[in-house]
């Protein structure tokens, strides 16, 4: 046997010299003595593309993740060659390329140094697979802090962590566990009050490390594929995260009963313990919008049927469901069960459409159905064919929405608890095997999904949830955390995990609020209900091993705390419709962690309670129990304690006194507050006011209300509402001026100003520069305003 030991420890390998450079449109081709060549794409001014092959040439270019209905351009674009670099500048950055190994670093234009590559660049060929396992290495700045990467069951602050990425199905995960459901490769560097990001579109397992290995350098690798990454300058971390949602994409606007609360479990069946559940809580006055069918309502787990014994009429329960304002959603799992008398796996196994091994046989695993095989979702065929097979659950039946679970993909019974990784995808024309296209899977079928349930609701819009996804599944569906647990731990990780989110364009998400394993003490269901309520994606689910986990299985205190909390989501339901609207159209996170709202407070860049629900509402949940209060921080501004509507001055850590029916909200000063009346359900109550919340403020603010039909496109071609709003306070005057855009009329005539923290008596009311009566307003001590919404300006003059 001959054994060949150079070749066996040869390790790692780099770039050589550059040989010659093209220069053509927004991009740049820097090509080595060793065959690498670097592509360097500009496609904004603060975005740009380093993509590196070491073969001499480039596969075909093609990504999941990117949003291909973004246009891009810059504004300005120039390359010039030094003696030992190439300097590429844009109006924003400014980025050298070493001459002599390929070494970049990127400055901003007063020559600041925001990124420089340490080793930069290498790779180790893959003797086991073929291809390399390419790596990236740079330097870590003094104080440099690291934030994003999607679904990371760990500190907000990502300094001293090493991450994995590859989707797991991961039960009852614990802090700090690795690798969990998401797959989101993009991070946030902050230092020196500037802001960056990367964003490194490699879809084989992925590591991250941010200072762990070695103090000073962040290095991210990936098993197979391209170095392949963007990076994006803010200085402003609002920058970054705008421009990277931009990149991978933004949903559409969800219906508004999809932002109501939801009520789930595994699993609600016969028909009458469906019924049973949703009469309660009409019986309670707590408010629902959607109740969840898990998978017992199959028949024998199979997607696509009903157990006729537990539901003999669906769309009968549908549609009395529906009268009583509740929206059903349902289950649908990617393992197709290998029956002959199943239409489903029958029409798969004719079409050819199922995943196959190396050697040819479809890919056999066992999920609840027992013996499954796995369309390719990464076929656009299959795609086409899975979203035809909503026709009946959605036009005939009427449910409303569709929940994918198991697709990371999720198989029982083997050691990685996935498919092998030799299983061939069609992978869009770019044939691979499971090693690329596994962190996919699930987005791919969230996207099958998300066509057909929108193809068979129209003309409603479509509801989709995932528990998998990759960078990008965003513009299909919504999602959440996955089979977390009953503990305060897990409260304090699903607290950071959906801000963590949000930043990394996945913003609507929320967690199984009470925990999905285990069992809630009604303390612990309570403080999770309170933070849930200011998740954009707000739901009850649990695990029926564990007991019951509806609001009524625990206490009357119980009872009474979810009604308040759930009710006062249901009043918010116009500022959080506003916060939607500004996420889709202007890539804004729904949440903000402290650090992402001021960066240039160094106080903020190690918090992980705080966030802030919108643009002005800041909230703290309590975290442990038998709390009468907690410590936290107050970010720099003003900001009324929500509950007593105290000022305080921010900037500081401070000890706030809490009662089990509360958790430490506030309002920054200046805000308009949109409310609707409590509704059972989202379109219960036709209504002639909206209550608008004005916090005083010595000097100037900026609110918005966006409204529509709730439903439908019509927002598309204008019919909608968005009001700017600005308050400017003085000494002894308050100026609300309004200005509407869009063609909606909203249904109510009137505003409900709700005057709070005023410091002075008012003597005089003018609208529009018109003096008017208190009484012809309403006005009473105590400082609300009763007024036609057809106004531009309410000054308010006092004493």
């Amino acid at each position: 046997m001959i054994t060949n030991t150079s070749l066996e420890y040869k390790g790692d390998l780099y770039p050589s010299k550059i040989a010659s450079y093209e220069h053509e449109g927004d991009s740049i081709f820097f090509n080595t003595t060793n065959k690498v060549i670097l592509k360097v794409t500009i496609l904004r001014d603060s975005l740009i593309r380093f993509r590196f092959t070491t073969k001499g040439y480039f596969s075909n270019d093609f990504s999941y993740a990117i949003d291909k209905t973004q246009l891009h351009g810059y504004n300005f674009l120039e390359l010039t060659e030094e003696e030992t670099y190439f300097l590429i500048r844009t109006s924003k950055v400014k980025c050298k390329i070493q001459k002599a190994d390929l070494r970049l670093s990127i400055y901003d234009l007063n020559d600041f140094l925001i990124l420089e590559d340490e080793l930069g660049f290498h790779w180790e060929e893959s003797y086991e697979y073929g291809g390399n396992i390419v790596k990236m290495s740079k330097f870590s700045k003094d104080g440099e802090c690291y934030y994003g990467l999607g679904d990371k069951a760990t500190q907000m602050n990502l300094k001293g962590k090493r991450v994995e990425n590859f989707a797991t199905d991961q039960y009852a995960y614990q802090k700090d566990q690795e690798p969990l459901y998401k797959v989101v490769p993009f991070y946030i560097g902050l230092h020196n009050k500037q802001s960056y990001g990367i964003f490194f579109d490699n879809t084989f397992r992925t590591f991250f490390d941010f200072c762990q290995e070695r103090r000073n350098v962040t290095s991210f690798w990936a098993e197979g594929g391209e170095m392949n990454y963007y990076f994006v300058y803010g200085p402003q971390m609002q920058d970054v995260v705008t421009t990277y949602t931009d990149l991978t994409g933004k949903p559409e606007l969800p219906p508004l009963w999809v932002l109501g609360y939801h009520q789930c479990k595994w699993s609600y069946y016969p028909e009458s313990k469906v019924k049973e559940i949703t009469s309660k809580f009409r019986e309670l006055k707590i408010p629902c919008d959607a109740i969840y069918l898990d998978i017992d309502y199959m028949d024998g787990f199979r997607c696509f049927t009903w157990n006729k014994d537990f539901f003999p009429d669906p769309k009968k329960m549908v549609a009395e469901l529906a009268e009583d304002g509740f929206k059903t959603v349902v289950i649908i799992d990617p393992g197709i069960k290998i029956d002959k008398d199943y239409w489903v796996y029958k029409e798969g196994l004719e079409k050819d459409y199922f995943c196959k091994r190396a050697d040819g046989p479809y890919m056999k695993g066992k999920v609840w159905p027992g013996e499954c095989n796995f369309p390719d979702y990464t076929n656009p065929v299959v795609r086409e064919w899975w979203a035809g097979l909503f026709k009946e659950l959605i036009s005939d039946i009427g449910v409303k929405g569709v929940w994918n679970d198991m697709n990371e993909p999720a198989v029982m019974e083997v050691p990685n608890k996935t498919f092998p990784m030799d299983v061939r995808h069609v992978y869009d024309g770019n044939p691979c095997s499971h090693r690329k296209a596994h962190n996919i899977y699930g987005t791919q079928m969230a996207r099958a999904t998300y066509h057909g349930v929108k193809r068979f609701v129209y003309p409603k819009r479509p509801f989709v949830i995932t528990r998998s996804a990759y960078a990008g599944a965003q513009r299909y569906t919504s999602s959440w955390t996955g089979d977390n647990v009953a503990t305060w731990e897990h409260l304090w990780i699903a607290n950071i995990q959906v801000q963590r989110l949000s930043i990394s364009g996945m913003g609507f998400t929320g967690s199984d609020i009470g925990g999905f394993a285990e069992q809630p003490t009604g303390e612990l269901y309570a403080r999770w209900i309170q933070l849930g309520v200011f998740h954009p994606f707000c739901r009850t689910h649990s695990s029926g091993d564990h007991g019951n986990q509806e609001p009524w299985a625990f206490d009357e205190e119980v009872i009474n705390i979810t009604r308040k909390f759930v009710s006062l989501r249901y009043q918010l339901l116009p500022y959080l419709y506003t916060m939607f609207w500004q996420y889709i159209e202007e890539g804004i996170p729904m949440l903000k962690p402290l650090v992402y709202y001021d960066q240039d407070d160094t106080q903020t860049h190690y918090r992980n309670d705080e966030f802030i629900f919108g643009n002005q509402i800041l909230v703290c949940p309590i975290l442990e129990p038998n709390a009468v209060g907690r410590r936290m921080y107050i970010p720099r501004g003003e900001w009324y304690n929500y509950w007593t509507n105290e000022l305080f001055v921010g900037g500081r850590e401070i000890w706030i006194d809490t009662k089990f029916d509360e958790i430490p909200v506030f309002v920054k000063a200046g805000a308009i507050i949109p409310k609707y009346p409590v509704q059972q359900y989202v379109g219960e109550l036709e209504f002639d006011e909206l209550t608008l919340d004005v916090y005083y403020k010595n000097g100037k603010e900026q609110s918005a209300v966006y409204e529509d039909a709730q439903d439908g496109y019509d927002y598309k071609k204008g019919r909608y509402s968005h009001l700017s709003l600005r308050t400017i306070g003085k000494e002894k005057e308050l100026i609300i001026q309004l200005h509407k855009e869009g063609k909606y009329d909203t249904p109510y005539s009137k505003y409900k100003i709700n005057l709070i923290g005023l410091p002075f008596q008012v003597t005089e009311i003018e609208i529009d520069n018109e003096k008017i009566a208190f009484d012809k307003i309403n006005f009473d001590a105590n400082k609300f305003l009763l007024v036609d919404k057809e106004f531009n300006e309410l000054h308010l003059v006092g004493e």
